[in-house]
């Protein structure tokens, strides 16, 4: 099995690499910006940190948005954080279009969310350990205890048109979207390579997906 990892050059991609390698030892795992080796793979994973506008710019400059879009289209696809925002259609961030494959805009941690919490205030970025209630079964969440905690570093939530793809959600102020998925595609505010013996069972379920 061959699992590309999309490098286009923001973030760190190691962590993912290497839980990836963890979990699926026979597996091999290409950290890639190489649109025919993502075109090649059985599974792919979408991961990201950093701004918005600058993902989605380096995405276009390395010309990867067709091999996204494609391995979104027909395999199992895992997009973790900023890898998660970018499906939507539009981001608060910049005001930057994503990619357009779920329905929704990212918003900013604001208004009720920015003023609760301790002090009065929320601190953004939301970071650190916070509780995943799932929303409906899915595979990717076989063997993880509803309400699990997993790790979280961002500023932006995703907040889809259609409550159908709603998979996990986390309170923070406000109850958010931290999970989404449609046939083939699941998606994580959440950094599973990063929430120890959960994240790596999620990520376990993804090697063995069969959407």
């Amino acid at each position: 099995m061959r699992v590309a990892v999309i490098d286009y050059g923001m973030g760190n991609l190691r962590s993912v690499s290497k839980a990836l390698e963890h979990v699926a030892p026979r597996a091999e795992v290409l950290v890639t910006s190489d649109a025919g080796i993502i075109a090649s793979a059985d599974r792919v994973v979408f991961p990201g940190q950093g701004a918005m506008p600058d993902c989605m710019r380096e995405v276009d400059a390395r010309n990867l948005r067709p091999a996204i879009l494609d391995a979104a289209r027909e395999r199992p696809f895992l997009g973790i954080c900023i890898g998660l925002q970018m499906l939507f259609e539009f981001s608060e961030e910049g005001n930057t279009s994503g990619l357009g494959l779920f329905p929704g805009q990212v918003r900013r941690f604001s208004g009720p969310a920015a003023d609760a919490g301790v002090m009065g205030r929320l601190k953004v970025p939301h970071m650190g350990w916070n509780r995943v209630q799932q929303r409906g079964a899915h595979p990717l969440w076989s063997g993880i205890e509803d309400a699990a905690r997993f790790y979280f570093v961002h500023s932006f939530f995703a907040q889809p048109s259609s409550e159908e793809i709603v998979t996990g959600e986390t309170e923070y102020g406000i109850c958010f979207t931290c999970a989404v998925a449609r046939d083939n595609i699941f998606a994580v505010q959440f950094h599973p390579e990063k929430s120890q013996s959960s994240g790596l069972r999620l990520l376990a379920n993804f090697i063995s997906w069969n959407p």
